[in-house]
């Protein structure tokens, strides 16, 4: 049973992240076009460079099993932020359904902090537990 967790663990650390990559390279390649549209919805574009961090670097650590749960707790944390700061304008037809694709993600991310990477990883390998 301990190797079928494993393996599901895996494959959830393979398939939670690929928005946030393909998200977090999409906003270095269209940099200007994101600080302008974080503007527009009161955030500061300096914070971009944290965001694009969070998103590319968090991503591939949590595919890696790299620092899985801290990562994992403060993604979950950063969708929450997300879904209220340019999800909850329910009047536009499409936000609802966007709102809640980041309150089931931050489900996911806040599970995978509390259970870990699993036994294929980084931090499995380097012996942590955190």
């Amino acid at each position: 049973m301990k190797k079928l967790e494993d393996t599901g663990l895996l494959v959830a650390r393979i398939l939670m992240p690929i928005l946030y990559i393909v998200s977090g390279w999409g906003k270095i390649t269209g940099y200007d076009g994101t600080a302008q549209y974080m503007t527009a919805m009161g955030v500061p574009a300096f914070i971009l460079p944290l965001v694009i961090l969070l998103e590319l670097g968090g991503g591939l650590a949590i595919l890696f099993g790299f620092l899985t749960r801290f990562t994992a707790l403060f993604t979950a944390v950063f969708t929450l932020l997300t879904a209220f700061l340019f999800h909850s304008n329910f009047a536009e037809g499409v936000n609802s359904i966007m709102f809640m694709k980041n309150v089931t993600m931050a489900g996911g991310f806040l599970l995978l902090g509390i259970t870990g990477p699993g036994a294929y990883s980084i931090d499995r390998l380097l012996g942590k537990k955190w």
